[in-house]
């Protein structure tokens, strides 16, 4: 089979269910479709439980990978971390139900999707996960533990199943799927206009909405903040989300409400001095730009026969005498 998979010059799709390649002979495929025009690979049931593979021979063009009923375990998930990781990844869809995959596993692939920009469609059903490790994949597309935390958590996912059900319905109870769900919804929704929007968005239904908010910490076990607890100099920020989405009636009265006890908490002469720390940082970095600028200019009369002396704080020109 692979010197026909190594001349397959127009092979997009490639269904391997049910044989019984192992773990090997999976390796020896990969390495035989690095330079097909494969898009499809199926190797559900196949005895496979780990995956040795090089980054130079991952198929550039594979898009779908299906690995149902498989011995993946966290082993077999270091290989996966592979394609996820790799520069210019292209895989969009992963299937993994039912390959012993663990809460160890889970970690894996969550490290390697934290700035994968590809993968939009994970399946995990069927797998030995925890709460535990639910609770690691709500962090990857919801990270509370900051706002810069979750304006940089994934938002490429559309798609994250780890349930148990056939009907891939969310059971009521399970309050860390509804997380999920919550998140990969506001990813579907912004995908197609800005990524960024949907960090913003996830700022605005996580800290702004203090039931959502509560919730999360409590699951991802971050001490719960106050309003009363955000920067006085992040205010404008934090309106300028909120005026976006004036429909959230909830988040105004909070921070309206809030507001006195805010700058009660913060003294005045602090709040001076952050100003203060802001401005002379940006003045540092105008006057840089300004002897950046300088040292330009100086080599530039210097090519034309004259040199540059400065006087206080302005430069002048003079140009040399011819003899």
């Amino acid at each position: 089979m692979v010197p026909f998979l190594q001349n397959a010059k127009n092979l997009t799709d490639l269904n391997l269910d049910d044989n019984h390649i192992a773990s090997d002979g999976y390796s020896l495929i990969f390495r035989a479709l690095r330079n097909s025009p494969i898009e499809r690979l199926n190797c559900n049931n196949c005895g496979i439980e780990s995956m040795e593979i090089d980054n130079n021979h991952i198929p550039k063009h594979l898009t779908g990978l299906c690995l149902n009923r498989n011995k993946i375990n966290a082993y077999g998930c270091r290989g996966l971390a592979k394609l996820l990781q790799r520069e210019g990844a292209t895989l969009i869809n992963l299937w993994l139900n039912s390959s012993k995959i663990n809460d160890d596993g889970v970690e894996i692939l969550v490290d390697a999707l934290q700035n994968n920009k590809s993968l939009k469609s994970l399946n995990l059903m069927w797998n030995d996960i925890s709460d535990q490790g639910k609770i690691s994949l709500l962090k990857l597309v919801i990270d509370i533990s900051s706002i810069t935390a979750t304006l940089h958590s994934n938002h490429t996912l559309e798609h994250l199943n780890v349930n148990y059900t056939y009907s891939h319905e969310i059971q009521p109870d399970d309050e860390i799927e509804q997380h999920i769900d919550m998140a990969i919804q506001i990813n579907k929704f912004h995908q197609l206009c800005n990524p960024e929007a949907a960090g913003r968005r996830k700022v605005i239904k996580s800290h702004l909405h203090s039931e959502t908010r509560e919730k999360l910490c409590r699951l991802q076990g971050v001490n719960r903040s106050h309003y009363s607890e955000i920067d006085p100099l992040y205010i404008p920020e934090v309106l300028a989300l909120i005026n976006q989405n004036l429909h959230w009636s909830e988040l105004y009265v909070a921070l309206k409400s809030s507001i006195m006890i805010l700058f009660s908490t913060v003294s005045r002469k602090k709040c001076i001095q952050q100003q203060r720390e802001y401005h002379v940082a940006h003045i540092d970095l105008l006057r840089a730009k300004v002897e950046e600028l300088d040292a330009e200019l100086a080599a530039i009369e210097a090519s034309e026969g004259g040199y540059v002396v400065n006087v206080g704080s302005e430069s002048r020109s003079i140009k040399r005498r011819r003899a």
